[in-house]
């Protein structure tokens, strides 16, 4: 499966003029494999050997790029891969959640460098907004001045609609409200010249899984990320596909019936706000959900049926995503602790099992590896792959 998704990473050209592209396709490249010769690297990207040597020199040369460790053959000279050089650049990113916000600063690699978390009982802009200026001062003043000026952007992933995600009334609702009228890009202007890209929440999370987890496992995929609410996001070509508005994979609007037979979102019954919902009912501070690290050991009793209800959704909102695109995998991440998310999975597993699959090849069901921190780390890694990666779907995202 590793080798049918590389295969999009082909069709570099070598005529001058056309740097940008293959600069992006060769780090790419080296970014899904890791450690890659020149000769291999020229073999999987279809550029001529010459070409593929002159872009690494210059890659090298601006620090990009920098040399791995020589590898050894039977016979002749060692063969010195190169690879991406983590401090090459660097990225900021801001996960605006329901109940937190996270920054974090990340490497080339997607390792988080620092981090910050706040916790608010709504994100009202103004505080959003704060966190994100005080918080890029802090994250960036214990980076050398060499560093800072590496640092290539902030991304920001925020929920579809954030302005109505609430229930608020009175001012405090109008205050909410102002979210819809908010540019993120005027805003972060106020104190900072750096590029910003706005991205969907959930997408971001699959962004990370993608780049940094196991996206390079399978071309086409589903993710699923239950946060405060549940989004998803859509692998096509061996790359992460946005959709016309950005709002591609919002699995949360899928349609499902209640308890009683009435129609409802997927929204309504597999989020996290759920599980919240009935700690509350029960005289249970529900901070426990947000708070790092987490361990949600204490809150066993109310977590058990809550991974009940909620594979039975995702089992059938799996085999549903699957009658429209053929995928071949649908991974499970979220805001939970590693042992929820794999009970959570293998639940999913047992229920679609006993689904009736007619007409359907049914995908693998498969535990993401990022975790908790894929939102901002999705959102940290929407400039560098917007600047230095390439994107297989730009065309279609635009048709």
């Amino acid at each position: 499966m590793v080798k049918e998704s590389l295969k999009i990473l082909s069709g570099g050209v070598s005529q001058s003029g056309v740097r940008d592209h293959n600069e992006r396709l060769i780090l790419t490249v080296l970014q899904r494999h890791g450690p890659t010769a020149g000769a291999e690297i020229a073999r999987l990207t279809g550029l001529s050997p010459q070409t593929v040597s002159i872009i690494l020199r210059k890659l090298e040369k601006d620090e990009i790029l920098r040399r791995g460790t020589p590898l050894r053959g039977k016979v002749g000279k060692p063969s010195i891969p190169m690879e991406l050089n983590p401090e090459g650049t660097l990225s900021v990113g801001m996960k605006i959640g329901r109940r937190s916000a996270d920054l974090l600063l990340i490497d080339f690699t997607g390792k988080p460098r620092r981090q910050l978390s706040t916790t608010y009982d709504y994100p009202l802009p103004k505080a959003v907004f704060g966190f994100l200026e005080s918080g890029l001062e802090t994250l960036l003043s214990e980076e050398s001045k060499k560093l800072q000026a590496r640092v290539c952007g902030i991304g920001i992933g925020t929920p579809f609609e954030l302005w109505k995600w609430h229930d608020l009334s009175g001012v405090a609702a109008e205050n909410f409200r102002s979210w819809k009228d908010v540019d993120f890009f005027s805003e972060v202007a106020k104190f900072s010249d750096l590029p910003v890209f706005v991205v969907n929440d959930a997408t971001a999370a699959c962004h990370a899984e993608h780049l940094y987890g196991r996206g390079a496992e399978f071309r086409d995929y589903f993710y699923f990320f239950i946060g405060s609410m549940i989004g998803g996001g859509v692998a096509l070509n061996g790359t992460v596909f946005e959709g016309n508005q950005g709002n591609a994979g919002s699995l949360g609007a899928m349609r499902t019936t209640g308890p009683s037979g009435e129609s409802q979102q997927l929204i309504d019954t597999a989020s996290l706000f759920l599980l919240e919902d009935r700690l509350i009912e029960a005289g249970v501070d529900p901070e426990i959900l947000w708070k790092k690290p987490q361990d949600w050991s204490s809150i066993s009793r109310y977590v058990e049926p809550w991974i009940g209800t909620t594979a039975q959704e995702l089992a059938k909102a799996a085999l549903s995503i699957c009658a429209v695109i053929d995928f071949e995998a649908i991974f499970i991440d979220g805001a939970f602790p590693p042992e929820v998310r794999e009970e959570l999975v293998a639940r999913v597993r047992r229920y679609m099992a006993n689904q009736d699959k007619r007409g359907l090849i049914p995908p693998v069901v498969e535990a993401a590896a990022v975790g908790d921190n894929a939102r901002g780390i999705g959102a940290a890694s929407s400039p560098i792959f917007r600047q230095f990666l390439l994107n297989t779907n730009a065309g279609l995202s635009r048709m």
